[in-house]
């Protein structure tokens, strides 16, 4: 009953606004949506008219539409923390089609503030090669974030890894300390560092040991880091285009001693790592939105083409690596065109790090990602 407080206040503390109080404090965007069948015409599918659950790190929202400069003056609702307030005010009617617009989502007890950042954009397709110089910390400074950035300079966070779920269980550890970090001695220039990390007395307790070095397209969802770990990753973002391939470079050490989910020494398995991705269906067959998550990236019914490194011996140079997507199930073009499909590539330094199997201090360097499409090649 102890540990279950104390974690409980943990996550109160480090997910949305970082604060002292114990009640009346958070100021988060939990929902935000448009609505009218005059304004859905704007857009490709009904779904992007919502975005839902927002990640407590997420700070800028992007609804895509049509054309940017056809949208009229359109007016975003909100689900908000409880009790919390946002300015301009929840349906209000402000401009898009000039550019962004900042909300500031005061708490209930009018202490604390947060910043959105929402705008209405048309889709692009996002790069195809991706470099990962583009870093920065967490609001909070605890661990951090990477970015690509658009034509027009704008920031997309379309990267995300397991770093904020290991703020739960070593809330004092130092930014490169998590499992996931910028390195300078990349390839060329910087690259990213994934590294298996013990999660302490914490990880013990609750039969999550470790915390692999993980990296991924999509985005992490707190909210469920203490009930359903694996529904913490949102695995993949839209792409209108169909992969062929991925490729880049890699270096790639296993830890010293591979440990099963109870911590117990396992003598006979060594650590690998893994790079895969699936191109899927992100509607099922009643228009409810699909997501893939840890539990169901590999297996879902969804996915129509499959990728994934054959082999990746450890090496202290960097080796290029390769993976070809496969998969028989017809491709839809109309529907790739308007954003049906979402594309997943995940790195971890920890091949089994999802069922918390792994050997801590195994390190998975990557770098010079790049994805080819059909017709691109």
């Amino acid at each position: 009953m102890k540990y279950t407080y104390l974690l409980a206040l943990l996550v109160l503390l480090f997910t949305g606004c970082i604060k002292d109080e114990p009640q009346n404090m958070e100021c988060d965007i939990l929902e935000a949506w448009v609505e009218g069948d005059a304004l859905s015409q704007h857009f490709s599918q009904a779904t992007d008219m919502r975005l839902s659950d927002v990640p407590s790190s997420q700070e800028q929202l992007t609804f895509i539409v049509r054309q940017r400069a056809a949208l009229p003056p359109v007016a975003v609702h909100f689900r908000l923390s409880p009790g919390a307030t946002v300015t301009p005010a929840d349906g209000s009617l402000q401009d898009f089609s000039r550019g962004p617009v900042v909300y500031t989502v005061t708490s209930e007890d009018g202490q604390w503030h947060r910043s959105y950042t929402i705008d209405f954009r048309e889709a692009t397709l996002p790069s195809s090669h991706h470099d990962f110089e583009d870093f920065e910390l967490s609001g909070n400074g605890k661990y951090y974030l990477w970015y690509d950035r658009a034509d027009d300079g704008t920031k997309e966070g379309i990267w995300a890894s397991g770093n904020e779920g290991f703020m739960i269980a070593k809330p004092n550890a130092p930014a490169t300390d998590y499992p996931t970090v910028p390195d300078a001695d990349g390839y060329d220039g910087y690259c990213v560092r994934l590294t298996t990390r013990s999660t302490g007395s914490w990880g013990k307790t609750f039969k999550k040991p470790i915390a692999a070095g993980n990296f991924f397209l999509g985005s992490f969802d707190s909210r469920f880091a203490l009930t359903n770990t694996l529904k913490t990753t949102n695995m993949g973002i839209v792409y209108t285009k169909e992969p062929v391939r991925v490729t880049g470079y890699y270096k790639y050490q296993p830890g010293e001693v591979f440990t099963d989910k109870d911590f117990h020494e396992v003598s006979t398995r060594i650590d690998e790592p893994t790079i895969h991705a699936a191109l899927y269906l992100n509607h099922d067959e009643q228009g409810n939105t699909v997501m893939l998550h840890g539990d169901d990236v590999r297996t879902s019914p969804y996915i129509v083409r499959r990728a994934e490194v054959a082999s990746m011996p450890p090496t202290s140079e960097w080796r290029r690596f390769e993976m070809t997507f496969e998969g028989t199930t017809p491709i839809d073009a109309e529907l790739l065109a308007n954003r049906g499909y979402n594309l997943s590539l995940v790195f971890s330094s920890s091949k089994t790090g999802d069922a918390f199997e792994g050997a801590v201090g195994s390190t998975l360097y990557i770098d010079k990602v790049e994805i080819t499409f059909k017709n691109e090649e």
